[in-house]
């Protein structure tokens, strides 16, 4: 039976009358008391009716007292969210992020970023992060802006980095991660075509790297180039800077001691975040990016990179496919004269270089707001492009 709250509580069922008032029950007229309630009294039965919200296990006493608030209104809703945003984020869901086995048997993070309902898509981007990077940190704001514009983003950790299986910051092979991307994102896009995104299938796919994961999409591309449509390249690590470079005696230290002790943290590595972020706010952030790998090198892992930069130098003219290179102009970390070097070198009819001038490594994390903005919304002018050409 529901209870209506007025201002006054009449009971639909009459008190049993006492035998004594004969004259009462006789008259058959039916007893209706009425009671006033004050504002206080209201506001206690109204609390009496409202549901408790049981606590929610895995989260803070602090949090649990948040959620349990009134949400009747906006604000307060919009206040519980943002106190739950981080909790939301670490969700282990099918629909934020998941998990997939890869051939060597580990267990590969995966991440996608869609637009929103009813916002058509026009392509899909595949990520791969850099060495000092995750899929998870600065890049879930990256893939937010993207995916806000009409793309469905993709993004995988590497094995051995961020919450993908694998010995941290270490790569036994170069080629293993790149065969890892090309197997991962297949799955994805076979994922795509049975039961995920149908709207996806047949859409442009671009492959997308920084740094570290430039060169990734860059073997990817040439391993398998009827794959992609395109590729955008943020600060490839096609060469490591001289400044980031060990002389050429202890390279060979190197490669001789990658054989004995592959896994030992033995190259030395300057402070990342202080040569790739030019703002000092947003440099202090990367301290939060708590699982990247920030420990000195490991020793095979500092070969392969090497060999990979080699690699890649030597194959640029076979870079045929549409291709997007970004670099900040002060770049201590890879050298922007290479992506110039791989712009006038590759084979493709259509390619574009841009060099932001006085901008570090980071472009896309560590600059001042408006040229971070400049960078994305360059990324999406020139897939908007792309993709209007294919549709």
């Amino acid at each position: 039976m529901k209870l209506a709250l007025t201002s006054t509580f009449r009971p639909l069922v009459p008190p049993k009358l006492s035998p004594f008032d004969q004259n009462l029950a006789s008259s058959n007229m039916i007893f209706r008391p009425s009671v006033t309630l004050t504002p206080r009294m209201r506001e206690t039965v109204i609390m009496m009716a409202q549901k408790k919200k049981p606590k929610i296990e895995g989260v803070s006493d602090e949090l649990n007292s948040i959620a349990s608030q009134n949400l009747d209104f906006a604000p307060a809703r919009r206040r519980v969210r943002l106190a739950f945003s981080n909790v939301q984020q670490q969700l282990d869901h099918v629909l934020f992020k998941w998990y997939e086995i890869n051939s060597k048997g580990q267990e590969i993070f995966c991440k996608s970023w869609l637009p929103k309902p009813g916002v058509r898509i026009k392509g899909a981007l595949c990520f791969c992060h850099g060495y000092g990077d995750t899929c998870t940190f600065f890049f879930e704001g990256i893939a937010k802006y993207i995916a806000a514009s009409g793309y469905g983003v993709y993004a995988i950790d590497h094995p051995g980095f961020g919450l993908s299986e694998g010995l941290h910051g270490y790569v036994p092979s170069f080629d293993g991660i790149v065969n890892n991307a090309l197997e991962l994102y297949n799955i994805i896009k076979v994922w795509n075509n049975v039961a995920g995104r149908p709207e996806i299938v047949g859409l442009p796919r671009f492959v997308f790297g920084q740094s570290m994961g430039g060169a990734i999409a860059l073997k990817a591309l040439l391993k398998d180039p009827n794959e992609w449509d395109g590729i955008i390249l943020v600060a490839p690590m096609c060469k490591i800077a001289e400044e980031m470079t060990p002389p050429v005696p202890l390279q060979k230290i190197l490669i001789l001691l990658s054989k004995v002790m592959p896994t030992a943290k033995l190259v030395p590595q300057k402070d990342l975040a202080e040569l790739a972020f030019r703002e000092l706010k947003k440099r202090k952030m990367a301290d939060y990016n708590v699982i990247c790998y920030s420990d000195q090198t490991r020793l095979k892992t500092a070969v392969e990179l090497l060999k990979a930069t080699r690699y890649i130098e030597s194959q640029v003219d076979k870079v045929a496919s549409p291709m997007l290179i970004l670099h900040g102009a002060a770049d201590k970390v890879t050298d922007p004269q290479v992506s110039k070097f791989l712009y006038e070198r590759a084979s493709s009819k259509d390619k574009t270089l841009k060099l932001y001038e006085g901008a570090y490594h980071s472009i896309l994390e560590g600059e001042p707001d408006d040229r971070i903005l400049e960078v994305l919304r360059d990324i999406i002018s020139w897939l908007d492009s792309r993709c209007s050409m294919k549709n």
